[in-house]
């Protein structure tokens, strides 16, 4: 017979955690960064345009547009936050929080659509038609100011980044991520700066040569960048968007937490997804003892849901289940009981303590 589901969400008001506590590793970062981004790429973009206007340069043009784009992305994504941020209500029940997932994939489509696009178009209108590239020397000058201007706000967001990505590499923490601010802005910024060394590299070369449809190439490959870019981002974030699991550590604090009450032999299985950077829905079936009452079974899954929010304080949704462990039963194939056996600890003291709670038999 299928026992009912016992739920409880406590409070209303859930304390987060510390950005390099469990479950909240670079959650909340991220806004010094957008900011740091936004009033770098507005001055570019101003600095860009005129510059463009003075040389006709398709490469100083395809950048202008591209820092403009930031500048607009920027804004999406502090949009994004301060919306998150809103009261959840009875049509939105669990929050606003994937609101900055879905900012952020729209950042992704600005990216590809006004960047790539126009960018790619330009580039190969100019090799068509190359056109005559004046004061190259303004261009040059102008796109050296612009990659100190990015590197300052790069190495904000690498700041930034070093304070929650813990011992990660750069590839595992965008994919990783569950905030979408910092590998935005990362993204962006080394796509500025890599389209930065494509345009003075096709400057310099129409310089050099005499041939503008160097120009065009520039322009053409930052497009070829910009879109590769675009993908990325639309994939992390559509990842998100669907409903992605905690991470495997902040799995493991939670199960350790269920498991380390009396009331509880073990955690059956385990589902876990964001609802937003900062909060965390947890469901799970947990096993009990088959002598247990309803007063006692209620009473433990009341304490075990303050062990959870107590070792990951996003865990703002918790849904605990009762069941009577059957080893039988389990289906190893289900992603969910595989992801109770991997967070669960694996000691000899622990194996011990859930046989003393079974007894005999």
């Amino acid at each position: 017979m299928t026992r009912p589901a016992i739920r409880r969400r406590g409070t209303s008001e859930v304390a987060i955690s510390e950005p390099d506590g469990p479950g909240n590793r670079g959650h909340g970062q991220g806004a010094g960064a957008v900011v740091a981004a936004l009033a770098a790429n507005l001055g570019i973009a101003v600095t860009k345009f005129v510059a463009f206007a003075i040389t006709g340069s398709a490469s100083l043009l395809a950048e202008s547009v591209h820092s403009l784009a930031d500048s607009a992305n920027q804004v999406l994504l502090l949009v994004g936050r301060s919306r998150a941020r809103r009261a959840e209500t009875e049509e939105h029940q669990f929050g606003y929080g994937q609101e900055r997932y879905f900012y952020a994939f729209i950042v992704a489509v600005v990216i590809f659509v006004v960047g790539a696009l126009f960018s790619g178009y330009e580039g190969i209108d100019r090799i068509l038609h190359p056109g005559k590239l004046t004061s190259p020397v303004v261009a040059l000058v102008v796109l050296a100011i612009a990659m100190g201007l990015e590197s300052f706000s790069l190495r904000t967001a690498v700041s930034e980044s070093n304070r929650t990505r813990g011992r990660a590499g750069w590839h595992s923490f965008i994919r990783r991520a569950k905030a979408p601010e910092l590998p935005a802005v990362l993204l962006e910024d080394v796509a500025a700066l890599a389209g930065l060394l494509f345009a003075l590299a096709g400057v310099a070369l129409a310089t050099v040569t005499h041939d503008d449809r160097w120009d065009g190439a520039g322009s053409l490959a930052i497009g070829v960048l910009l879109a590769f870019v675009a993908g990325v981002l639309a994939v992390e974030m559509k990842s998100l968007l669907i409903g992605e699991s905690a991470q495997p550590g902040v799995e493991a604090a939670i199960v350790a937490a269920i498991e380390s009450g009396p009331e509880i032999e073990r955690v059956i299985h385990l589902r876990t997804m964001h609802i937003g950077p900062e909060t965390l829905l947890v469901a799970a079936k947990i096993g009990v003892l088959h002598d247990e009452t309803a007063v006692s079974i209620a009473t433990g899954i009341d304490a075990a849901e303050r062990r959870i929010r107590a070792a990951v304080p996003i865990a703002e949704l918790i849904f605990l289940e009762p069941d009577i462990y059957q080893a039988g039963r389990a289906d190893a194939t289900d992603p969910a009981i595989r992801a109770a056996r991997r967070a669960r600890p694996r000691s000899r003291r622990g194996v011990a303590r859930i046989a003393r709670r079974r007894g005999p038999g």
